[in-house]
């Protein structure tokens, strides 16, 4: 594949992706417990079930393609930190792979960098993109415990940063325009999640 078809299809994808996380997360916050849930094909009701069928998937989806971008932007986990790749494998394909409107080549971002990006307290964002690894690595791949409302903010806090990560390290460089990418969530409160 080549490297506009990684960034108009499989960066795209994986953008809408963690944007269907932040969503969900924020779904699991306001609505805690199972909710009723409905869904429709062609105006034509289909499933009905509870609100977990749509929410765990998309979490657990969401989090790969987070884990996949953080890992495409250069970061790891290594002891419960985050730290750069290195070398890379011959297949993957990475940041340092692109240019910038300069012809200069795109440079992996250090946990520094990545983690300077956020407005907030340096240790909430090294903790939320340490919770994308480990949530990843473990919590998919064993079984766990449910995830804390302290869990999923920070998730959601790791998900938001990734987007911006993508957009600010990758597109902004590259002078290319973000594509549309984000769904559309009606605003919810508490007191809206009966």
């Amino acid at each position: 594949m080549n490297p506009v078809q990684v960034i108009d299809e499989i960066i795209l994808y994986r953008l809408s992706e963690v944007n269907a996380l932040t969503h969900a997360l924020n779904l699991c916050k306001v609505f805690y417990n199972p909710k009723t849930i409905e869904i429709y094909f062609d105006n034509k009701l289909t499933i009905v079930g509870n609100s977990t069928a749509y929410t765990n998937p998309v979490i657990e989806s969401g989090l790969i393609h987070c884990r996949a971008l953080l890992e495409f932007l250069g970061l790891r986990l290594t002891r419960n930190r985050l730290s750069n790749i290195g070398q890379r494998k011959l297949d993957d394909v990475g940041i340092e792979h692109y240019f910038d409107t300069k012809g200069l080549p795109l440079k992996q971002l250090s946990p520094d960098l990545a983690l300077a990006s956020y407005l907030g307290q340096r240790e909430d964002a090294e903790k939320a993109l340490v919770s994308v690894f480990s949530t990843a690595n473990k919590g998919l791949a064993h079984i766990t415990s449910t995830l804390t409302t302290a869990e999923l903010s920070l998730l959601e806090l790791a998900s938001r940063g990734v987007e911006s990560l993508i957009i600010s390290h990758l597109y902004t460089p590259m002078g290319l325009v973000v594509p549309d990418y984000k769904i559309v969530q009606e605003k919810l409160n508490k007191d809206s999640a009966g």
